[in-house]
């Protein structure tokens, strides 16, 4: 039951690592995330992520959903963005145009 968030977890970092708060400011994702300053500012699709994630977590110790299961077990969706990120092997430039193009589609 613990990995069922796994997903959730690694599209919140993603959406973090691509967030101008991290490349363009140079802020770590968690000050992105704690000061409400900069939080201001994140694009609604990590604002979405993140609540789909929390409400994954809050699921894991809802006792209604024990017995149903919280979600499905990892599909590893976001395991190859998440390691290129993590070793620093990307182009800034095209990570800011994938997460432009993501807000705009959920704009529209």
């Amino acid at each position: 039951m613990g990995a069922s968030c796994k997903d959730q977890k690694r599209a919140v970092a993603i959406c973090l690592q691509r967030s101008p708060c991290v490349m363009i400011e140079r802020h770590k994702p968690q000050e992105c995330l704690d000061n409400p300053e900069l939080s201001k500012d994140l694009p609604e699709l990590c604002i979405a992520q993140m609540k789909a994630f929390l409400d994954c977590k809050r699921g894991m110790v809802d006792m209604t959903k024990r017995f149903r299961g919280n979600a499905p077990l990892s599909t590893g969706k976001y395991d190859q963005q998440y390691d290129k990120l993590c070793s620093g092997d990307f182009n800034p430039r095209e990570e800011m145009n994938k997460l432009n193009t993501l807000n705009s589609s959920e704009k529209e």
